[in-house]
């Protein structure tokens, strides 16, 4: 019996969307391009192709290529959430203790 008759297919289908949603990204790019920009700054209209190359010279310069998802233990999310190192340094009494005075502000 296979335990994983789904991973190819879900292999195959992580491209195609990838692709379907540079594609429409690349739409809009071009539309929200060729519809503010030549009034306001005087440029040209822009292909659609043109779009999806500035949108991929965007992403390689502006970022998010290197980002690993579900990275969640980095030293950049530990950074932007403190409560968590407060959190596992409490002993059980201060957790009890914590615990029972939000219950306490929040009315439950």
């Amino acid at each position: 019996m296979n335990r994983y008759p789904n991973y190819r297919r879900r292999f195959w289908m992580f491209p195609a969307f990838a692709i379907i949603a540079v594609l429409a990204l690349g739409g809009v790019v071009q539309w929200l391009w060729n519809a503010i920009l030549p009034a306001l700054l005087g440029v040209s209209f822009i292909s659609f192709w043109q779009a999806v190359g500035l949108l991929v010279l965007c992403r390689i310069l502006f970022g998010n290529f290197g980002r690993r998802f579900g990275s969640r233990n980095s030293q950049h999310f530990q950074k932007r959430n403190p409560w968590r190192e407060k959190w596992a340094n409490m002993s059980d009494e201060e957790r009890t203790k914590f615990k029972e005075e939000w219950r306490k502000r929040c009315g439950r």
